[in-house]
């Protein structure tokens, strides 16, 4: 018999007991010693305690106490939530709190663990672990640290196709179980959460969403990874192993305040590392200790972490008592990423951090030796002077550690050599998001070591960040082939580009001019609207529909302030706005000498550039270039879903270090190369995810054909960049086969047959739960490819096709979490346009046509019963899925349950009619209860028939099906309003009901007899 448990659970237990060095003691969950109500196993608990604390040990009864404050933390989550709790918890996991246990009432810290000899700690794997808070519960798979449940695990059954990780990290997130929520006591102690289906594996923290989950593995596996028990056992053993997960709680555990939006507070999260943040940091301490060789290279593809990594191995290095206090030094190369860094960095709470303000300031933090973890820009450098007999530079301490993100070109001149004549004893470590270029030759002899291979200390590429999900796809589209400008032009332009490759800003100035004729060709006004109002019809069409938002890279700020005016009044100047290097100081205050001040930079953007700017535009603009603050705010209120700004335009800016998920396409009208263009298009690869929205890919609209040659576009080894954007028009030669994969489920259904009909066909065709897991598969893949190319006038043949195969998935596509992979709910714009036509609103009216009164069901026969069943269950599916409250999923999760045990033969028939009375009572219920539907008298003769032609099995006995009928006909016929308050009510219906069951042989079965009996008393 192959199940959940003696695949996947089994099988996980075995490999962790079986693991090398210290391994996990095995106790089934009915042999732990401990009550159900209980979290910790104290006894466990209080021997460690006794054991890693000398003075507990002396007076055991202290223990108690220990254990005693550790209740009184879980207790507090109801009052604080559950990341403060974990977080507050997690203080005493780590060794930072104390109590007065030691000679005459001195504070002794309190040691719950031993990080130093993991030997010293009790390590136990358990599974089926019975807990009671406000539910009943059974955990799949536990792991206990000295009686601390640090980790659980949920395992699904292998042998369902739709069934994946996915469905075991719902049960924490929400569904009926709903671990963090329902039994949200057991996970205040919580390191991590784990889910597996046999086939994949994938670990989260304490109320991540669904996004923020991911495999485990390790960066030397460059290939796909065959899904399979083999991968899922390797990824437990990566992770689950003791080492590593003391490894993690002590050093990787972060908690943060990230912002929700613009006019929302700020909200409290948990986070664990991926992988290659894991490795990198390691790796990085490692080599610091070590003390050669003292550099290292790091590339990890853009948007996979590179702020976190840079994060854990500061504090690593900061915590090892070994490195005797060092200095840490993160140096960035713009001021977005300092912005950004120092984001991170604030945000989790990290000690002893020095924002460095000024050039003069970063060389007085050097020659004073500041301990701590400093955040600079590279260009703070500028006003170091090195002296050649000097060579200690500014200091030469050799416990400095210097971590370079995006370690490009600005390290390779004068700038960098600086750096280095400071510190001639730092160790320098370069992370970049780029592959490493002919024209960055020397960031391999700055950063990578001779003993790495390929001189990279740690690689992530690009498939691998696509393949964990750690970044979503870019996608690009080119458009409006008649606006493109002269391409010999551009060509040249490109050439004359790569061979400048250190531009300064005087150089680029210089070049900009040499490009003048470039610049006129971009810029011409017929040019300019055209491109505005295809930007403008797109972007309606195609991104707000997403609920997502876009960014517009335009040639120069000439450019961005005429796009502004052409988009603003296309989509409301509300919707837009302008990110740009002003080169002016902001102004407070418009009084005196700034006011004239103000004028005067205007007039000379305004004559001199030729610019039709608004003087309060101009204002504006100043303001969010030169103030930090304001230009977070801006971007805050582009991240938030619900503020109106959908579109910044951008010409340098935003370009790197700005991070918003929720920006989808970047409509890009300017040449860029290399690991320019690749930073500006990895803006649209973060992962986005809300309660109705889930971002699968970016994309990239382009206007100058940058994409058309990759090779050119991006100078780097093609194996690095193979496969890095793809142009839509690769879809475009998919869709035509997958949409016929998809009508190969239906061979004999007319597809002309309008309403039922048609759908009751093509549900014949997809008779088993098999049959529609393979069937969503299939179009799984084709609404991808569909919402990718919409709206292309391509799509126009297959339009009706596509619309009638999103009709049968909708119609067939279960209630609640199952499947959540394979049945994912469908985007906004297939939804819009399955609703723009009638075929779904003759479905929902024809209803009240097929509502069967006492006399008519007579008349028909028996196949036309079964046709008016079927109407029914094909609207019931969406009325059921149509209710946004919770009661309404776990009642379409019950009634799912039920078919499946009834046709698993689990129970009989008659049970499955005695658990369909009790949901038809409830819904009822549920429905008077959140106001989600008015209960009409149609309603009231048909709530029991509904539910059971929506969830009975093939295989129901016609009995059942009359039985249920005859129950709802005595709603209608016998009740009276008020009738359960009158004297002769209750005895009329109990009769007729008692009469009813009787005829089909039911008059003794009382439980039958009192459901029913309740379900008719609800309706009223």
């Amino acid at each position: 018999m192959f199940n959940e448990q003696t695949v996947t659970e089994n099988g996980i237990i075995d490999r962790l007991k079986g693991l090398s060095g210290v391994k996990w003691t095995y106790c089934h969950g009915e042999s732990l010693p401990k009550q159900a109500q209980d979290i910790f196993v104290d006894e466990w608990l209080k021997d460690a305690l006794c054991s890693l604390n000398p003075d507990i040990a002396k007076q055991p009864d202290y223990a108690d106490e220990v254990i005693y404050k550790l209740r009184g933390v879980v207790l507090e989550a109801r009052h604080t939530g559950l990341v403060k709790a974990n977080e507050n918890f997690h203080e005493w996991l780590m060794a930072e709190k104390t109590l007065p246990f030691g000679e005459n009432g001195d504070h002794i810290t309190i040691n719950l663990i031993d990080f130093d000899n993991i030997d010293n700690n009790h390590f136990v794997v358990s599974q089926q672990v019975h807990y009671i808070a406000a539910t009943e519960v059974y955990f799949d798979i536990v792991l206990y640290v000295n009686g601390i449940p640090l980790v659980v695990g949920e395992v699904k059954t292998a042998t369902r196709p739709s069934v994946t990780w996915q469905d075991g990290a719902a049960d924490f997130m929400g569904g009926k179980k709903h671990y963090w929520k329902n039994v949200e006591p057991y996970f205040v102690s919580n390191l991590l959460c784990f889910a597996s289906e046999g086939k994949t594996f994938a670990y989260g923290a304490i109320n991540a969403r669904v996004k923020d989950w991911g495999p485990w593995h390790n960066t030397d596996l460059r290939d796909d990874i065959l899904p399979g028990l083999a991968s899922v056992l390797d990824s437990c053993e990566g992770l689950l192993n003791p080492q590593t997960l003391l490894q993690l709680l002590e050093s990787f555990a972060l908690f943060s305040t990230v912002k929700t939006g613009k006019n929302t507070p700020p909200k409290r999260i948990k986070i664990l590392p991926r992988y290659p943040q894991f490795e990198a940091a390691k790796q990085i301490v490692e080599r610091v200790r070590k003390g050669y060789p003292k550099k290292g290279l790091i590339w990890h593809f853009q948007g996979s972490g590179k702020s976190l990594l840079m994060l854990y191995a500061a504090k690593m290095l900061r915590a090892d008592n070994d490195l005797k206090n060092p200095t840490v030094l993160i140096v960035v190369d713009r001021r977005d990423l300092d912005s950004q860094i120092n984001e991170t960095f604030g945000g989790a709470d990290v000690k002893n951090l020095i924002k460095v303000q000024s050039c003069r300031k970063l060389g007085e933090h050097i020659e004073q030796d500041s301990r701590g973890i400093l955040i600079t820009t590279i260009f703070k450098f500028k006003d170091v002077e090195i002296d050649d007999k000097n060579p200690n530079g500014l200091n030469s301490r050799d416990n400095i550690i210097v971590l370079v993100d995006e370690a490009h070109r600005t390290q390779e001149g004068g700038l960098g050599e600086k750096m280095r004549w400071a510190l001639p004893k730092a160790h320098f470590y370069g992370l970049t998001g780029t592959p490493i270029s002919g024209i960055d030759r020397n960031t391999f002899k700055l950063f990578g070591a001779e003993e790495d291979p390929g001189r990279y200390m740690n690689r992530y590429s690009y498939k691998q960040s696509i393949r964990d999900g750690a970044t979503n796809p870019v996608k690009f589209e080119p458009r409006l082939a008649e606006l493109r400008v002269d391409r010999d032009a551009i060509n040249q332009e490109f050439e004359q580009l790569a061979q400048e490759n250190n531009l300064d800003e005087e150089e680029k100035a210089a070049l900009s001019k040499r490009a003048g004729k470039l610049a006129v060709m971009l810029k011409a006004p017929k040019r300019m609207a055209a491109v505005s109002a295809d930007i403008a019809e797109h972007f309606t069409s195609h991104v707000k529909p997403k609920k997502m938002k876009g960014m517009v890279v335009v040639y120069d700020r000439d450019a961005c302030v005429q796009m502004y005016y052409l988009l603003g009044e296309k989509l409301g100047f509300d919707a837009v706005e302008v990110v740009m290097n002003v080169d002016q100081a902001p102004v407070k205050a418009l009084e005196g000498d700034k006011k004239d001040k103000v004028n005067k930079d205007w007039r000379k953007w305004h004559d001199e550039l030729e610019l039709p700017i608004q003087q309060a535009d101009f204002e504006r603009w100043q303001h969010i270039d030169a103030e930090d603050q304001v230009q977070k705010d801006l971007i805050e209120c582009f991240k938030d879903p619900k503020h109106p700004l959908q579109l910044i335009i951008v010409t340098a800016k935003l370009l790197t270090g700005f991070d918003a998920p929720i920006c989808y396409c970047m409509y890009l009208d300017k040449p860029l190369r290399d690991h320019t263009l690749l930073q500006a298009m990895c803006r649209t690869n973060r992962l986005y995810e809300t309660d109705d929205v889930r971002k699968d890919m970016g994309l990239i609209i382009d206007y100058l054909g940058v994409f058309e040659n990759l090779r050119t576009a991006l100078a780097y080894n093609p194996e690095e960049i193979d496969g890095v954007v793809e142009g839509i028009e690769a879809f475009k030669e998919l869709l035509p086969a997958q949409l016929k994969k998809c009508l190969d489920f239906f061979p004999s259904v007319d597809r002309t047959l309008e309403g039922f009909e048609g759908i009751m066909a093509a549900q014949e065709c997809l008779p088993t739960n098999e049959k529609r897991d393979e069937f969503a598969a299939s179009f799984g893949v084709l609404s991808k490819l569909w919402s990718a190319i919409n709206p292309d006038p391509f799509l126009s043949p297959f339009r009706n096709d596509y619309k009638w195969l999103a009709q049968i998935y909708e119609s067939v596509r279960p209630v609640g979490q199952t499947g959540a992979l394979v049945w994912a709910a469908l985007g906004p714009e297939t939804i819009k346009m399955i609703h723009e036509h009638t075929d779904i609103n003759r479905i929902r009216d024809d209803i009240d046509e097929l509502i069967m009164d006492e006399h008519a069901i007579f008349t028909l026969t028996d196949k036309e019963q079964e046709q008016r069943a079927k109407r029914l269950e094909i609207d019931l599916m969406g009325r059921l899925r149509g209710h946004t409250d919770p009661k309404f999923v776990e009642l379409g999760e019950r009634l799912e349950k039920l078919r499946q045990d009834y046709e698993a033969g689990v129970i009989k028939a008659i049970d499955w009619l005695k658990g369909l009375l009790d949901a038809a009572k409830d819904t009822v219920q549920a429905e008077r209860e959140t106001g989600e539907h008015v209960v009409t008298e149609e309603d009231n003769k048909q709530a029991l028939t509904k539910l059971f032609l929506e969830t009975r099995p093939e295989t129901t006995p016609k009995l059942i099906g009359d039985v249920v009928d005859q129950i709802d006909k005595i709603v209608k016929a016998t009740r009276f309003e008020g009738w359960q308050n009158s004297n002769s009510g209750p005895r009329e219906i109990q009769k007729a009901l008692l009469v009813t069951l009787a005829q089909f042989g039911l008059g003794k079965d009382k439980e039958l007899f009192n459901k029913a009996y309740e379900y008719i008393k609800g309706h009223y």
